[in-house]
């Protein structure tokens, strides 16, 4: 896959970043030279090799998957210009 001036132009107005001429130019080079190394890793044979989350083998750590209110209910409205039962009272606003 082949990265054009028109392709970063688009891409840049998509993502809502300004690019000059010169820049999108610049863009095009490096947006190749990323693509070419990813296809040059597609082409390597990982069959046969597991998955890894750390260089070394290690147990990932776990908790115990359970809902809960955080127990910091008051920490989070302690600043709060005004609260109600752990709740943050705002002005009604109707227009």
């Amino acid at each position: 896959m082949s990265v054009d001036l028109q392709t970063v132009k688009r891409v840049a107005h998509l993502a809502r970043i300004a690019v000059s001429e010169e820049d999108a130019e610049r863009m095009t080079g490096e947006l190749n030279a990323i693509l070419g190394f990813v296809e040059q890793l597609n082409e390597v044979d990982v069959s046969g090799v597991e998955p890894m989350t750390s260089v070394t083998p290690m147990e990932m750590k776990k908790r115990r998957d359970v809902v809960t209110d955080g127990s910091k209910a008051t920490d989070i409205v302690a600043n709060a210009p005004a609260a109600d039962e752990n709740f943050f009272l705002v002005p009604k606003v109707v227009e």
